[in-house]
């Protein structure tokens, strides 16, 4: 027999609005699965979301014979900039499919081999810059690594320098800031308060991000190359199976995508860095293996050299666990017997039921610390995420990327940045926190990330 879905006490006709916080939705939702562990639910003006976070039953509704991709809520509104771009594109919609046959070759871990340089470069340019700096300089982590992860993702796939890591901060940044923060908080406003009060930033967000892109066009067009990368695919290439090219609309819906998806990328990197801070017995032995394969300061770090380091693999797992910094994704029941059947749909062997047409959101931070799963969930253990250990673990706390054919396409691009980033600056820098007491908070839109996490830098002690 079925039993209830959690939920917390709410208030008369608002239900739990109350319960999430719009300015910090995922830690009210980290908050809530401590509390109620494998899956609760809210109900705020009438409707009901459901939560997933527990391994097993993320798991579960990862069957994509049994469930799909939901699109709705932040992701209905962020369509606003994107229109049906990869990450927006409903089930439906055949522009998902095209765009993903044009895009996906670009992005395989083979085509991205020719970009390792270029990651490696780049990561070093920032380096060289905070050794400039002197010993007593203050600088945001995650600030730091948005501007180098924007400058990486524009030089390997649109093919220009933006020369962002210095002087005022890139327009694409805030554009994406406002844009994603408006997409998280405008399902928790009436209709007309986001129209009258909040529609210009919204807009002006989304001016900011296609005027970027239509740079990235223009600048293309005229400077011709022979580069094979991504933007050259968006605008040449056509569709294998239907021979149906891009509209430009729809080349600059996934020019803006691309930043969009792969700021989880630093605010991963800037946790990683507090974590390895909180751990200095996991930086020693990094470095340990990275002297040995690569030499310290002595050798050229190749893409070859990546396959050979399986601590540095296992931290940045370990980091991807505890950051959760893509912290969840929707999932909905596939319509049964072509939408005729409205039975409900049974969880956990019949131990929880949800409607046939329910949205439920994967929450990570609950199922990347489920304690049925991990020994001292809380630990930064990388080892546990290397080797036969980790090929041990359910493949539902293995969902860092999303799930299924609707799995970040970037994946590989945002492994190949993660491993080349964090080990240069294991080779090269040192880190101190500014506030020797600094504890962990983290906020965050399509992303989560550290806040107020200031960092010294200085160069690696001999």
């Amino acid at each position: 027999m079925s039993q209830p879905i959690p939920q917390p006490p709410g208030v008369p006709l608002l239900g739990n609005i109350f319960d999430v916080d719009p300015n910090n939705t995922w830690a009210s939702l980290k908050k809530l699965s401590e509390k109620y562990g494998e899956i609760f639910q809210i109900k705020v003006l009438g409707h009901t979301v459901v939560f997933v976070a527990g391994a097993a039953l993320a798991e579960e509704i990862c069957d994509e014979k049994r469930f799909r991709k939901y699109v709705g809520g932040p992701i209905v509104e962020i369509r606003y900039a994107v229109h049906d771009a990869l990450f927006t594109a409903f089930d439906h919609e055949a522009s998902w499919g095209i765009a993903h046959r044009i895009i996906a070759p670009t992005l395989s871990p083979q085509a991205l081999v020719e970009h390792f340089t270029e990651m490696r470069d780049v990561a070093s340019e920032l380096i060289v810059k905070w050794k400039a700096l002197g010993n007593k300089n203050e600088v945001s982590a995650v600030g730091q690594l948005n501007r180098l992860n924007l400058e990486a993702t524009v030089l390997t796939l649109y093919g220009k320098k933006l020369n962002c890591l210095e002087g005022p901060e890139h327009p694409m940044l805030k554009g994406m800031e406002d844009s994603t923060s408006e997409a998280m908080k405008r399902p928790t406003r009436p209709g007309l308060l986001n129209w009258l009060v909040y529609g210009s930033k919204f807009k002006t967000g989304t001016k900011t991000m296609r005027t970027f892109a239509k740079e990235m066009v223009t600048h293309r067009k005229e400077n011709p190359t022979p580069r094979q990368d991504l933007l050259a695919a968006l605008l040449n290439a056509k569709d294998p199976d239907t021979g149906t090219a891009l509209t430009e609309s729809q080349v600059i819906d996934e020019i803006v995508s691309m930043p969009i998806g792969s700021s989880t990328a630093p605010a991963l990197l800037a946790t990683a860095i507090y974590f390895l801070l909180r751990n200095p017995e996991v930086i020693t032995r990094a470095r340990e293996e990275l002297d040995s394969v690569i030499g310290q300061g002595t050798g050229e770090f190749t893409h070859a050299h990546l396959a050979q380091l399986p601590y540095i693999e296992g931290i940045v797992r370990e980091s991807l666990r505890l950051s959760f910094a893509a912290p969840g994704f929707n999932i909905e029941p596939i319509p049964r017997a072509g939408g005729k059947d409205k039975s409900p749909v049974l969880l956990g062997g019949g131990k929880y039921q949800v409607a046939h047409n329910q949205a439920m959101i994967v929450v990570l931070a609950g199922v990347n610390r489920d304690p049925a799963v991990f020994e001292e969930p809380l630990a930064f253990r990388p080892e546990r995420m290397m080797g036969a250990a980790f090929e041990a673990l359910p493949a539902g706390v293995k969902k860092w990327f999303g799930n299924g054919k609707r799995e970040c396409i970037g994946k590989h691009w945002a492994w190949q940045w993660s491993m080349t980033t964090l080990a240069k600056l294991l080779m090269e820098v040192d880190f101190e926190m500014v506030d020797p007491d600094y504890k962990l908070e983290q906020d965050g839109w399509f992303n989560l990330r550290p806040v107020d996490f200031n960092v010294r830098v200085k160069p690696r002690a001999s």
